[in-house]
């Protein structure tokens, strides 16, 4: 009996060692998408990139003699359920790292949770700045990087008087606005000419609202709508835009979060002309982008599958993480967080971007015109790249904030007035914003 229970437990120390040398072997790597609900029309093509590129990673040799294994998880568009899926990749599954999130609000949910667990967390996605975590990486445009080069090409090359922001109702779109506000009000615009509209994820009905765009823009000055709408909402808007004989011509919109894989379920014909802000186009003529689409439409079997900016934000921070990862020579969260400020990697435009020290990159800026083929023709850009800006030189509490994560300061809100630092306002208010 003696000899049984000693062997047993022999059998059992044998197995968890196999088990950890196996664990050693690879490196795992998250997946943080929504693959159902509102937001999987855009986050189920995100999901199946960072598969692409660990593929590619691996035949290439993997890192550090390891080959690279993803955990793929689906928090539903569910944004508590954010929260759970990360500590479970950090706690249970122990990654190395996260790929992931579409809105704010998820990431805002996510958030402590990473810095609680000491993870890394790839964001990909444009977004309302106003945050720098340690934890996370911005490889997705800040408001300086999309929302007010935007604005600017409206009221300057379109000469667009009123402005109609329409968003979905979140933290996104909110601070966003709130930003864009102040902006247009600095700018000689009344209130009188601006209209702001929120409406819930997956919102369908919107013949109301866009018969209340159309009076608005009716005024006789130039008017634009710059769209913050999130996910499947956008199809049913902008077939109501066609149904309503809203043309480009006399209200353009400028959307933040509609690209090409949005595009794609709808028929565009009555929306050539409106446009979008993103820092890349599938349309982009450059060998790197020209091997990506090679690459993308070999890996899903679809000649016809479309990229989008967040995939490129994937590419980019997935490609950053890595070069980390071999400077550092290991996966361990801190060496990585060091390596990575300055790393510079080829974007999909023919550039580069470079990681700064608060955690944002260096992007450039397009402002595209929807074609009939659901493609975007490049009728603006920035002549360089634009570096991203944690926190609005717009908004009172934030004007003389900066993030350097990099030591001494090693802070997100460092008040340049004061000379101190703020502490981790990026977990304080996450909370808070999960209910806006």
């Amino acid at each position: 009996m003696k000899k049984s229970l000693c062997y047993t437990a022999l059998l059992a120390a044998g197995l968890a060692t196999f088990t950890a040398q196996a664990q050693d072997d690879v490196i795992k790597v998250g997946v943080l998408h929504s693959l159902s609900g509102t937001m999987a029309i855009s986050e189920s093509t995100l999901k199946d990139t960072v598969l692409m590129l660990i593929e590619q990673q691996n035949a290439a040799g993997g890192l550090l003699g390891k080959k690279l294994q993803p955990v793929v998880v689906d928090p539903a568009s569910n944004w508590p359920l954010f929260a759970e899926r990360a500590r479970e990749l950090l706690a249970q599954e122990k990654v190395d790292v996260i790929f992931g999130n579409w809105t704010s609000v998820s990431r805002k949910a996510v958030l402590p949770v990473v810095e609680e667990l000491n993870g890394l967390l790839f964001y990909p996605v444009q977004y309302e700045g106003e945050e720098s975590s340690q934890n996370v990486f911005y490889t997705g445009a800040a408001p300086n990087q999309q929302a007010i080069p935007a604005v600017d090409y409206l009221m300057k090359e379109l000469g667009v008087e009123r402005w109609v922001l329409a968003g979905t109702d979140y933290v996104y779109p909110r601070t966003t606005n709130r930003i864009l506000e102040a902006y247009l009000r600095d700018h000689g615009v009344a209130e009188a000419d601006i209209m702001i509209n929120y409406t819930p994820f997956g919102h369908s009905d919107w013949q109301n609202i866009v018969a209340e765009i159309k009076r608005f823009g009716s005024a006789g000055k130039k008017t634009a709508v710059v769209s913050t709408i999130n996910g499947d909402a956008n199809v049913p808007f902008y077939r109501e835009l066609g149904n309503q004989g809203i043309d480009a011509a006399d209200i353009p919109v400028v959307a933040f979060s509609v690209g090409e894989q949005e595009l794609s379920g709808i028929d565009t014909g009555p929306l050539v002309g409106h446009l979008a802000a993103w820092n890349y186009f599938m349309s982009v003529d450059s060998d790197a982008n020209g091997d990506f689409i090679d690459a993308w439409t070999a890996f899903t079997k679809n000649d016809d599958a479309v990229t989008n900016d967040p995939m490129e934000a994937h590419f980019i921070g997935f490609n950053m993480w890595a070069e980390a990862v071999r400077k550092a020579g290991s996966t361990e969260v801190d060496a990585v967080k060091d390596a990575i400020i300055g790393v510079t990697v080829p974007n999909l435009s023919g550039g580069y971007a470079t990681m700064l020290p608060n955690h944002h990159i260096t992007k450039p800026v397009l402002i595209g015109e929807i074609q009939d083929d659901g493609q975007f023709e490049v009728v603006w850009q920035t002549a360089g790249t634009v570096m991203g800006d944690a926190w609005s030189d717009y908004l009172p509490g934030s004007r003389d904030l900066v993030a350097d994560w990099t030591a001494p300061m090693r802070c997100g809100n460092y008040n340049v007035t004061t000379g101190k630092c703020g502490g981790s306002q990026a977990v304080a208010e996450a909370q808070a914003a999960l209910g806006n």
